[in-house]
C-alpha cells in the first residue's frame, strides 16, 4: 500500500479551509495535560525490501492452523479447501462484484447467486434460500427478527434452547430492544442437550419461535422432532441454527424434520480458517414466509424472447434507502464468500459431501476413543451422539494443556472457560478430515504428556 504524505502547500490549504493558522490552533481544545509533546516512540522509516523481511518474520511468529495440526472448532473448522476455490474466485467479474442492481449487464453474477441459492435450499431441504448473510451469528439474529414479524409482534418471546453458540446469542441479544424480555433460556440436561421437561415448562401462548443449534455448540444432535412437535403445539415457529455446515452430509437437514427457519455458519464450504473472517451466513426458509425474509433474493424469469432472465427479486428499496423502514439493515454484499460455497459444493457433489462428512465423523470417533483411553481424561457426554466436535473433561485447566501443546504444533482444542468460566477443566475438541492418523497419533500422545 502507497503512504502518500500531506506536502506543507496541503496542510495549509486545509487549515485555511477549517479556519485556524496552525496545527497548534487546531488541537488547542485539547487540553496540554492529555498532548502529546514527546516524538511518537518508532524506529526509523526502512527501505522496502527490508520492511517486508521484518513484517514477514513477525507474522511467522504466529500459531495458524496452516502449520500446525488443528483440533479446535467451536464454531470455525479447518476442512482443506480445493485450489480450483481460490483460482476460480479471482476472476474480476466475482471478486469485484458488489450488488447486481443492474440486471442486464448482471446475468452471469446473477445466475452464480441463484445457484448459490439452489444448493443452500436443496442441502438443507428447505424451499427458499437469500443471497447470503455476514456469518452464523447474524444470520442466527435475523431469524429472530424474522420470527418476530411472522407473529407480527404479537408474541414477544423467543425460546433459546440448550447449547447455542454462545457468540451467536450475544447478538441475538445486540439486536434486540429489551433481549431479557425477550429470550427465554431452556438449559440443556446432563447429556448436553435440550432438556424436554424444561422445554415444555417454557412454551406458552407469548412465544414467537424455539431457537435451536443442531449440531449444538457442543457438537451434539439435538432431538429435531421433539423441537418441532412442541413448536406445534404451540403454533410457534421452529428455527434451527448451526455452525458446521458440513454436518448434513451426513444428517438429516433440519428442513425434513419441518423446521420454518434454517441459518447457520458456511465457512465449512471452501472458505480457510481466519481470524475475524470472512465467513458466510446462511438463510433459508419456506416460500410462506418469504416476505418476511432478510437480505436479497435473486430470481429466475424469462425475457420477452423467452430466455432466461435473472434479477433481484422481493427486495424493497427501503432496504437499501431507508433503513429505519427496512426488513433487515443488512445489505452488504457477500457475494463472494457464497461464490466459494457454490463452487465447493459444485467440486464435491453430492456423494463427495457425503464421502467429506463421514470422514469426518469417523476422525472425531476414533479421536473420542483414544483420549478417553488417557488417565484423567474423560468424554461428560460419551452417550450422546455427535458429528465432529465434542467435549473433554481434563484433571488440569484446559488453558493450560493447550499452552503447554502449541509448542508441539498441536492446537489443541477451545477451552470452554473462555464461554463459561465455571469450566476451567473443560475443552472442546474437533476433528476434520485434515486430522490424519498420524496427527491424531501425535495429539493424544501430547496431551496424555500434557495432563501427566
Amino acid at each position: 500500500m502507497r503512504y502518500l504524505p500531506h506536502t506543507p502547500d496541503d496542510v495549509r490549504e486545509m487549515l485555511a479551509v477549517v479556519g485556524v493558522s496552525s496545527l497548534d490552533e487546531l488541537f488547542g481544545p485539547i487540553p496540554e495535560s492529555l498532548r502529546m509533546v514527546r516524538p511518537l516512540d518508532l524506529p526509523e522509516a526502512l527501505p522496502e525490501c527490508r520492511l517486508r523481511f521484518e513484517m514477514e518474520k513477525l507474522a511467522g511468529t504466529n500459531l495458524d492452523a496452516g502449520s500446525m495440526a488443528c483440533f479446535a472448532g467451536a464454531g470455525i473448522y479447518n476442512h482443506y479447501v480445493p485450489a480450483a476455490v481460490g483460482q476460480l474466485l479471482v476472476r474480476s467479474e466475482l471478486y469485484t462484484a458488489y450488488t447486481p442492481y443492474q440486471p442486464e449487464v448482471s446475468q452471469g453474477t446473477l445466475q452464480a447467486v441463484f445457484e448459490y441459492q439452489t444448493m443452500m435450499a436443496r442441502y438443507l431441504a428447505m424451499e427458499v434460500s437469500n443471497a447470503s448473510l455476514y456469518d452464523g451469528s447474524t444470520a442466527t439474529a435475523e431469524a429472530v427478527g424474522m420470527a418476530l414479524r411472522i407473529h407480527r409482534n404479537k408474541r414477544p418471546v423467543v425460546v433459546i434452547a440448550g447449547h447455542v453458540h454462545p457468540e451467536y446469542l450475544g447478538v441475538v441479544r445486540s439486536y434486540l430492544t429489551s433481549p431479557d424480555e425477550t429470550i427465554r433460556r431452556v438449559p440443556a440436561g446432563d447429556d448436553g442437550r435440550v432438556d424436554p421437561g424444561a422445554l415444555r415448562e417454557a412454551m406458552g401462548p407469548d412465544v414467537a419461535a424455539i431457537v435451536v443449534q443442531h449440531p449444538n455448540f457442543l457438537g451434539l444432535l439435538e432431538d429435531l422432532a421433539v423441537l418441532r412437535d412442541a413448536a406445534t403445539r404451540h403454533e410457534a415457529l421452529l428455527v434451527t441454527t448451526f455452525s458446521e455446515a458440513l454436518a448434513f452430509g451426513l444428517l438429516k437437514p433440519p428442513g425434513a424434520f419441518g423446521a420454518d427457519i434454517v441459518v447457520g455458519e458456511g465457512q465449512s464450504f471452501g472458505m480457510p480458517v481466519s481470524y475475524g473472517g470472512p465467513l458466510l451466513g446462511i438463510l433459508t426458509t419456506r416460500k410462506t414466509h418469504v416476505r418476511s425474509m432478510p437480505g436479497r433474493v435473486v430470481g429466475l424469469t424469462s425475457d420477452r424472447h423467452g430466455n432466461d432472465a435473472y434479477c433481484v427479486t422481493l427486495s424493497t428499496r427501503e432496504q437499501h434507502i431507508r433503513r429505519e423502514k427496512a426488513t433487515s439493515n443488512i445489505c452488504t454484499n457477500e457475494g463472494l464468500c457464497a461464490m466459494s460455497a457454490a463452487i465447493y459444493l459444485s467440486l464435491l457433489g453430492n456423494d463427495g459431501i457425503a464421502k467429506l462428512a463421514r470422514l469426518n465423523h469417523h476422525a472425531s470417533l476414533h479421536l473420542a476413543r483414544r483420549l478417553a483411553a488417557i488417565p484423567g481424561v474423560s468424554l461428560p457426554y460419551a452417550g450422546s451422539a455427535w458429528f465432529n466436535e465434542f467435549a473433554v473433561d481434563l484433571p488440569l485447566p484446559a488453558a493450560e494443556v493447550c499452552r503447554r501443546m502449541a509448542p508441539k504444533g498441536i492446537l489443541a482444542g477451545v477451552p470452554l472457560s473462555r464461554f463459561f468460566p465455571e469450566q476451567d477443566r473443560r475443552m472442546l475438541v474437533a476433528a476434520t478430515e485434515l486430522c490424519s492418523g498420524s496427527e491424531i497419533d501425535r495429539y493424544v500422545e501430547a496431551l496424555g504428556a500434557a495432563c501427566a
